[in-house]
């Protein structure tokens, strides 16, 4: 199967860059809404509509959730990619239909996806709050989850630009976990199945994004919804879309987002998993914190008549203005830059750093300076 080509095909257009909200994404659930498959199953804090979307006859039910955190929007957009297979009529469509049962909650926190924030109008983490149920928005997963009875659970995340894979120098651009259920992290029978469907999926990604598949951290902690759902017995899979070069609107991750649903399905459906796949599992490296949007290298400063030469990076900052996604570069770290990388990278090779301020970088800063008086950076990027 042509991967690419499904995803071309099926590209939810009217869908596009970072700030994802309810609004944009009920005149698709009407309009995909044939047969009464659409269902407001709660309200958010401030009271917008919280929806399921439940398609296919199947056997095995497969439950998903995306903008838990109100921010991470880019699964959403590959939910909606998936959803479009699943009306085109095709045989693959009828195939996965006749399959599976899947329930779907597209927008689990509508006010953080509003608002532009990880957390819910009460400023709670709803992925820290499985075990309280403090939040309308909680109970209503819990509720879902309990009524659907799924088989495989799918919590659909974004990950920041700052993860890569390993050391490899490669962005994390998307990353997975099989959740534990203990402290002990100890594998079983439930654990075991998201396991090898993640080790599967991998082998597939690896053909689209080679070296760009990471594996997130496995700590438990009984309140994140993936270890409570894994605690409870039923396999669960944490996506994570993250950094590809360039893609700060997240329009090339969705597609592999869209890539690993594709094939989760056909590798369930064709139960091709017979042996144990732990150790190709483990061997997926570990995602981490070691990228910065921006990297500037020897960089000479005159500080108080003395000449140094040092390094500093930059980070963007996501903020909502206007309802729009601004991204603002911010200094964040000065000094030894040693076993880190950036998605821009600068070596300087003892130009002077000068600005409008103190010609010094500061942290928290914005990062708009130039290089000896003619090498200008605004927002972090050079424009001559």
């Amino acid at each position: 199967m042509d991967l690419e080509q499904l995803f071309n095909q099926n590209k939810e257009q009217s869908l596009r860059g970072r700030y994802i909200t309810l609004d944009e994404i009920e005149p698709l659930l009407k309009k995909i809404n044939t047969n009464n498959q659409l269902e407001i199953i709660g309200k958010s804090v401030l009271g917008a509509l919280i929806y399921k979307y439940q398609i296919g006859t199947g056997k095995t039910k497969i439950l998903l959730w995306s903008q838990m955190h109100g921010n991470e929007s880019t699964t959403t957009k590959g939910l909606f990619d998936f959803l479009n297979v699943l009306q085109s009529n095709s045989d693959l469509a009828q195939k996965m239909l006749n399959s599976f049962t899947f329930c779907c909650i597209p927008m689990l926190n509508p006010d953080g996806a509003k608002l532009y924030t990880r957390e819910n109008a009460n400023k709670v983490d709803l992925n820290r709050d499985s075990q309280h149920l403090s939040q309308p928005e909680s109970r209503v997963l819990r509720a879902t989850f309990e009524s659907f009875q799924p088989d495989f659970c799918f919590n659909l995340h974004d990950q920041r630009t700052i993860f890569g894979v390993s050391d490899t120098g490669k962005p994390a651009t998307v990353s997975f976990l099989a959740p534990a259920y203990n402290d002990a992290r100890e594998i079983n029978e439930s654990r075991l199945k998201a396991i090898n469907l993640i080790a599967e999926i991998n082998d597939v990604l690896q053909q689209y994004i080679p070296g760009q598949v990471g594996r997130f951290d496995d700590s438990f902690n009984i309140n994140c919804i993936g270890d409570t759902f894994q605690y409870m017995g039923v396999p669960t899979v944490l996506f994570e879309a993250g950094h590809f070069s360039k893609d700060y609107l997240r329009e090339e991750t969705r597609k592999y987002i869209f890539m690993a649903l594709i094939s989760s399905f056909q590798i369930l459906g064709e139960n091709v998993i017979v042996v144990n796949k732990l150790d190709k599992y483990l061997s997926i490296p570990q995602n981490k914190v070691v990228f910065y949007d921006f990297m500037y290298k020897n960089i000479k400063i005159n500080y108080d008549g003395i000449e140094i030469i040092t390094n500093f990076a930059a980070q963007y900052k996501e903020e909502l203005v206007e309802n729009q996604i601004c991204f603002n570069a911010y200094i964040v770290k000065i000094g030894e830059l040693d076993d880190c990388f950036g998605h821009f990278e600068y070596n300087a090779e003892g130009a002077l750093y000068g600005d409008s301020q103190n010609n010094i970088p500061e942290l928290d800063q914005k990062a708009d300076f130039y290089l000896n008086n003619t090498l200008k950076f605004v927002n972090g990027l050079m424009i001559s």
